[in-house]
């Protein structure tokens, strides 16, 4: 079965009071028009087809990276209109054609499929999921013939009191069409409404006139049918994720001590036996390895970590760390970060651009940066590599088993050989020979009873104030 999907992101979110467009705002990491363009190709769709409209520049780039066809609606003039835009682009004439909404991102690739699965088995016209809410407030009601097939769709406020109450089945807006079928009755969809708009919910109607059978599919779950229309439902909706993200995790061996304190994005990885401490954040294409030990107060952006390591209150972006690493408390990992097996990066660190040897230490309070390090390197408190000239960055780079003194500044460009020595308080400028000792620091001189002098002259010169 060819299936193509059109995902509807052209209205504006008004309710959002955002300068954004609704669709682009993000849940777990992953902007709201993404969910359901993958979840349709999770499902099978070969094709698919976005809708835009108002902020069409912001939502046209997120869906150009996911290779979708963009049909740009100039005139919102709604959701039937909407849809005869994107078959008109598409140009389909077999298959089956399911709309989504780029503001619901809880749709599963599952439902999308049992949904278009319908249409193909049951030689149907049309599939509509539906859903039986606490609150049907709103929200359509399907209304069923003698055969338990769609009759027709009440929107909420044409429904008498009767059928308000008697109708509790209810039209989330989800809908999967035999494509050819869609393309020859979609032009024929009036706007004869208070709104002036074309609905899509008219063609349960069209379809029926016509004698073709459409099906109601209820969902397993109601909450993937609910929409981001407010900050508050994408707290909501992002809550909902967050929990089927988490359990899908406990399941596979991951412990949380506290999953509501857990955020993990879409396309994180995490290994079993891995813990995730509270206020822990997973984002973008992050992998961790087995059995680490994650948080508490962490947050990783993309980045790639190995087996057995721990990392407490450590902040990183686009870094690899490998195995049996230590990072924190307080540890910063900026992109290009490379940690070697075994190394150590201690409280209040900062490292950007940099390798970290195998089994290297940077304990506490340095910034290593533009820097190529050795094994086995210890690096002492304080210590930094002065990579910025103020016009251009220069790389320094440490060899094996060096020891770095506390507070030695290395300023770049730079070379410290294997086994070298650098003392402390020294400012390195020049490179240093393998095994030799850098010393950079002033004479010390020690001054004779001078302090207790000072304290007998400002005693004197304060005598009788305050």
């Amino acid at each position: 079965m060819a299936l193509t999907a059109f995902v509807l992101a052209a209205g504006e979110g008004t309710r959002m009071k955002s300068s954004h467009p609704k669709t682009v705002h993000r849940m777990l990491g992953r902007p709201l028009v993404a969910w359901p363009v993958l979840a349709a190709r999770e499902a099978g769709a070969d094709r698919v087809v976005v809708v835009t409209g108002a902020g069409a520049a912001e939502v046209n780039a997120v869906v150009e990276e996911l290779g979708c066809d963009i049909v740009e609606q100039a005139e919102r003039l709604g959701t039937g209109h909407a849809t005869r835009l994107a078959v008109e682009a598409a140009g389909i004439a077999d298959g089956v054609v399911v709309v989504l909404y780029g503001d619901s991102p809880l749709l599963r690739a599952e439902t999308i499929r049992r949904l278009a699965d319908q249409v193909e088995e049951r030689h149907l016209a049309a599939a509509l999921l539906t859903m039986e809410p606490p609150d049907p407030t709103g929200y359509g009601r399907i209304v069923f013939d003698d055969a338990g097939n769609v009759a027709a769709i009440v929107e909420h406020r044409d429904a008498t009191p009767d059928q308000r109450e008697r109708l509790t089945v209810c039209n989330p807006g989800v809908y999967a069409f035999d494509a050819a079928v869609l393309a020859r009755l979609i032009g024929r969809i009036d706007n004869d409404n208070a709104q002036g708009e074309y609905y899509l919910t008219d063609m349960v109607a069209l379809l029926r006139r016509e004698g073709l059978p459409v099906a109601a599919v209820p969902v397993e779950d109601d909450l993937e049918t609910l929409g981001v229309n407010s900050r508050a439902q994408l707290a909501e909706a992002t809550k909902v994720m967050q929990r089927r993200i988490n359990g899908r995790l406990m399941a596979e061996g991951v412990t949380m001590l506290d999953p509501d304190l857990v955020w993990v994005g879409p396309d994180a990885e995490v290994g079993r036996d891995t813990e995730l401490w509270p206020m822990t954040y997973l984002l973008g294409a992050t992998i961790v390895g087995e059995a680490c030990v994650i948080g508490p107060n962490t947050r990783l952006t993309n980045v790639v970590c190995g087996d057995r390591c721990t990392l407490d209150e450590t902040v990183a972006s686009f870094s690899e760390l490998e195995s049996d690493v230590t990072c924190g408390p307080r540890t910063y990992l900026r992109p290009g970060t490379v940690i070697k097996a075994g190394a150590h990066v201690g409280t209040s660190v900062e490292i950007k651009n940099s390798t970290i040897g195998e089994g290297s230490k940077v304990p506490h309070l340095s910034y290593i940066g533009d820097t190529d390090m050795g094994a086995g390197v210890n690096v002492g408190a304080a210590s930094v590599t002065c990579n910025y000239d103020g016009y251009a960055k220069h790389r320094t780079t440490i060899g094996d088993n060096v020891f770095i003194g506390s507070d030695t500044m290395m300023v770049a460009p730079v070379a410290i050989g294997n086994g070298a020595v650098t003392g402390a308080a020294s400012c390195i400028t020049q490179d240093v020979p393998e095994d030799a000792l850098a010393l950079e620091r002033s004479r010390q001189r020690n001054l004779e009873g001078y302090a207790k002098r000072r304290r007998e002259r400002l005693e004197r010169e304060h005598a009788g104030t305050d």
